[in-house]
């Protein structure tokens, strides 16, 4: 019986390398792909200088999403994956969103400044909370 890899996503080079590694698994295993990307504004953000007002986070991450699986994924493997965008603490939606998965696949670090404010690296939290097994992708 095929499961499910959940794999998280936020439009960094580790994270797209998690993301092929997730799909070449899903590949070997039969296991179905879903791609998470989690989003959530940050406590500073409310008086903050320069935030456009009309600024929407959450179509930011679908966008992030969608980019990243039409630059790392062959068209026809990124058309099967799920995709779920979450607003909230990215490792918790990871985390929510692993429960019943077969694996968890993240990459080792994710973006800095401001996206990592908005999207951020999340594995060492999902590495130690996951009901499931987690797979760290490294760099080079």
């Amino acid at each position: 019986m095929a499961g499910r890899i959940v794999v998280g996503v936020d439009g960094s080079e580790p994270s797209q390398k998690a993301l092929r590694w997730a799909a070449g698994q899903a590949a070997l295993t039969g296991d179905t792909l879903h791609a998470v990307i989690g989003w959530e504004y940050p406590a500073s953000w409310s008086a903050a200088p320069g935030v456009p007002p009309d600024f929407e986070p959450e179509h930011l991450a679908h966008q992030i999403l969608e980019e990243s699986l039409t630059e790392a994924l062959p068209p026809d493997v990124a058309a099967a994956v799920t995709r779920t965008v979450v607003g909230g603490n990215p490792a918790q939606a990871l985390i929510d969103q692993a429960e019943g998965a077969s694996l968890l696949v993240v990459g080792d670090r994710g973006h800095a400044g401001f996206k990592a404010a908005v999207l951020g690296s999340v594995s060492t939290r999902v590495a130690q909370h996951a009901p499931c097994p987690v797979v760290v992708v490294r760099g080079d």
